[in-house]
C-alpha cells in the first residue's frame, strides 16, 4: 500500500511540474505574439512618419519633430514601453532578466552582469516618463479617447509594478528578519549549552 502511495504522489508531482511548463510556455507564446503584433504597429507609425517627411521634401518645407511628428514619436514610446514590459514578463517567466548595458539574458538574482561585468541598479519606470510625455501632448479631439485609453493603461502598469515591488520588498524585510531570528536562536541555544557544560564540570 505505501508503494501505491508513493508512486501515486510522484505521479501526481511529475504532473503539477509539466502543467506549469506548459502553462507558462503558453503564456510565453501569447506575450510573444503580442510583441509581434506590437512590433507591426511601431513599422506602420514609421511609414506614417516617413510620409510626412517626405511630403514636407516636396513641399520644401521645414519640418520640427516637436510639432509635426510629436504624436508619432510618442506612439512608438508607448508601444516600445509595452514591448519591453511584455519581454521582460517573458524572462520572468524563465526566473531571467535583461542585463541592463549589453542586453543578455542574465540571472534574476545577478547584481553584475557575467557577460560585460555591468552593475545592475534599478532603474526608474519608463512608464512614468512616457506617461508624463503623453499628458503634454495635445492630440485632435477625435483622438483624444485614444490616448485616455492608452495614459489609463500605463496608470495600471504603473500601480501593478509599484505592487509588485512592494510585495518584494516585504519578503524580503521577513526573510531578514526570519533569519536574523533563526540566529538568535542559534547564539541563545548555543550560550545555554556552554552553560550546562560548565555546570556539568562544575558538578565534577
Amino acid at each position: 500500500m505505501e508503494f501505491f502511495d508513493k508512486l501515486g504522489k510522484k505521479a501526481s508531482e511529475a504532473y503539477k511540474i509539466t502543467a506549469d511548463k506548459t502553462g507558462k510556455l503558453a503564456k510565453e507564446t501569447k506575450m510573444k505574439f503580442k510583441i509581434g503584433e506590437l512590433r507591426t504597429q511601431i513599422a506602420d507609425i514609421y511609414e506614417e512618419i516617413g510620409k510626412k517627411v517626405y511630403e514636407k521634401h516636396i513641399r520644401e518645407e521645414e519640418i520640427s519633430i516637436k510639432e509635426d511628428l510629436e504624436e508619432e514619436c510618442t506612439k512608438i514610446d508607448v508601444l516600445s514601453d509595452e514591448i519591453d514590459s511584455l519581454l521582460k514578463q517573458c524572462l520572468a517567466l524563465k526566473d531571467k532578466k535583461q542585463c541592463q548595458k549589453c542586453y543578455k539574458e542574465i540571472e534574476k538574482d545577478d547584481k553584475f552582469c557575467p557577460n560585460c561585468g555591468a552593475k545592475q541598479t534599478d532603474k526608474p519606470a519608463k512608464e512614468v516618463e512616457v506617461l508624463e510625455k503623453l499628458k503634454n501632448i495635445e492630440v485632435e479631439e477625435e483622438k483624444e479617447p485614444e490616448k485616455q485609453i492608452v495614459m489609463e493603461e500605463l496608470e495600471d502598469d504603473i500601480k501593478e509594478k509599484e505592487q509588485q515591488q512592494n510585495q518584494e520588498s516585504d519578503e524580503n524585510q521577513n526573510n531578514e528578519e526570519k533569519t536574523n531570528l533563526e540566529k538568535t536562536v542559534e547564539v541563545e541555544s548555543n550560550i545555554n549549552l556552554e552553560d550546562e557544560e560548565s555546570d556539568s564540570e562544575q558538578d565534577n
